[in-house]
Order: structure tokens, then sequence, then C-alpha cells
């Protein structure tokens, strides 16, 4: 069974309707849920054996989704980033197979929820409260894809009801320089997590309201995965684009499905890897490792202070 199958298969079997659609040579799913919203998934099976080759699947990738867009807005007559067709809105997302493979719970919880299957859970019957570093890492390790890693701050929703941790969050130490004569301090919203199969309606936003109240920082920056979200959330919490990170390129182990990442830039590649040997030829030698280079990230910013300074009222509507 080829990847996509495999996710076509997963979908249509969770009760989604489901079919194959060629996008400019690409092979997208395009399901629907019972709320109308249109959802197309790019199953990227993993079998580029060169980060050359891995650099051409970005390309091609890249131009599917343009095409993809174009032809959403087409449909919608709007030239907005949001575009909506057969009364849903239309996004995509990218389910790299590595991914799947190495945590398949997570992985199928997250694509059930942006199917719209989920279990909700309110900000308003949730406490938001500082926790310890080690109780985000052990929340973050079982529920975020990418896992735990360095912070300094941590938050917590718990839901009133249970008591139990329902949401975390982790943000960085400040970044300071001087501007105008004045210090400025920020802060990287680095990981935001709910439990595996839950959402938390205004739980982002709760969370930001306290460490706003908490640090009173000058500025908040975070990343939107491009191979999941636009990142729609942090614009509803008043964050504005501010850039872009480059695609990473990944070398895979297919016997476990690890990866690691490899700088990149502008999409450039490595001429040899550290420890690499050579051909006769001088053509490198990758033995059975495979490639992957994702979707890059946008980059939001909240400013807090000065003449772009945000609302005192940050917006609780947002959906994780």
């Amino acid at each position: 069974m080829e990847f996509y199958q495999e996710i076509l298969h997963f979908v249509t079997q969770a009760g989604f309707t489901c079919e194959e659609t060629d996008v400019n040579g690409l092979m997208f799913l395009r399901a629907a849920n019972v709320s109308g919203e249109t959802l197309y998934i790019l199953p990227e099976a993993i079998s580029a054996r060169s980060p050359e080759e891995a650099a051409e699947e970005y390309r091609k990738r890249s131009a599917a989704r343009k095409v993809l867009q174009e032809q959403c807005m087409d449909r919608a007559g709007s030239d907005t980033d949001i575009s909506r067709h057969d009364g849903g809105i239309i996004s995509s997302i990218t389910v790299a197979e590595d991914r799947w493979r190495k945590q398949n719970r997570l992985y199928r919880a997250r694509l059930l929820s942006h199917l719209g299957e989920f279990h909700s859970i309110f900000a308003r019957n949730c406490t938001v409260e500082r926790i310890d570093r080690a109780s985000a890492n052990r929340f973050m390790d079982a529920n975020h894809t990418y896992g735990s890693s360095a912070c300094r701050h941590c938050y917590g929703l718990t839901e009133k009801k249970t008591g139990s941790l329902v949401a975390a969050a982790t943000f960085s130490n400040a970044r300071r320089w001087i501007k105008d004569g004045h210090e400025i301090r920020s802060y990287e919203w680095i990981r935001y997590a709910s439990s595996s199969g839950t959402r938390i309606p205004g739980g982002m936003g709760k969370i930001l309201k306290k460490f706003i109240m908490d640090i009173k920082p000058d500025d908040i920056m975070s990343y939107a995965d491009l191979e999941w979200s636009g990142g729609d959330v942090y614009r509803r919490l008043g964050f504005i684009e501010d850039g872009a990170k480059e695609p990473v390129l990944f070398m895979i182990n297919p016997s476990d499905w690890s990866r690691k990442a490899f700088k990149t830039i502008h999409t450039g590649l490595p001429a040899k890897l550290p420890g690499q040997s050579c051909s006769a030829s001088g053509i490198p030698d990758y033995g059975n490792m495979l490639w992957y280079m994702n979707n890059g990230s946008l980059k939001y910013r909240l400013r807090l202070t000065g003449p772009h300074e945000a609302s005192a009222a940050i917006s609780t509507s947002d959906q994780p």
C-alpha cells in the first residue's frame, strides 16, 4: 500500500469523505467534515536519496501548494489568504511519512483534529498558572509533535472539574536590545499544546494574557509550521506576520524513522556532510539514509510597547 493510500484509508475509516485529486502532478487527498470544511492533505512519502532530490521534491510541493491556493482563490472570487468553496474553509496540510510512522498516535489525533474530530474544553472552565519545567517537558513530550525544548517560562491550563493539566505553553528568556534609549525585551513563544485529541477554545489567549501580566514583555514572537498552519491563530491573537524561516533539510534513518536536521541557507545544500565519504567519481555516498526538506515556517510578532502597541484586550477566541 502506498503512503497516500494509507492516509486515505485512515481518513475514510474515521468516517470522513475523502477522495484523490491531482494538483500540479502531486497526489492530494481532498477531505470534508460534517461542518462543510474542506481540507487538502498531501501525504509526502519519504523517498529522496540525496539532499538534491529532497530539494527538488520541496520545489514541486511548493509549486503544487501555490497552484492549489490559486485554484481556491479563483473559486472563491477573492484574492485573500483564506478561501471559501462549497460553503467551507479550504486549507491544506502536509503529512510527512517519517513523522507519521515515528509519532503515529499524535499524528493520527492531529489529523483528526484538523478534520473537526476532537473533544472541546473551554478556557473559561480552566485555570491558568505557572508550572515547573519538568511538568511542562513531560506534557510536551506526550502531546506536542516536536516534543519538549529548552525554555525559561512555563504555563499550564488545568481543567477546574477534573484538576487535570489539559494544555501547556513554554516561552524563552528575554532577548534584549536598546532602541531610542529604551531597553526592549523580546520573548519567543516556543511551544503550545493541548492534550492529544483535545482543543481548548480560548486556551492560547488565556495563557498569553497571563504571561503578559506576569512578565510584561515589550515584544513576543513565534513561528507557524507551514506543514500544518498558516498562522491564523496568531493573527486572531493580534500578532502580525514578520518574515519567514527557511525550509530545513533533514536526514532520515528509515530503520527507525528518526530525523536529523541540517542547516540550509535559502534552501541551499551542503556540499559534504561531517564524516561523509564519496565514491571514486566524487559523488557523495549517503548509504541507506533518506532525505526530506520541510515547508519552512512563518514568523509572527506581537508588539506590546512603542508605536505598534497591541491592545490590552487580547482575544480569547482562538482555536489551537
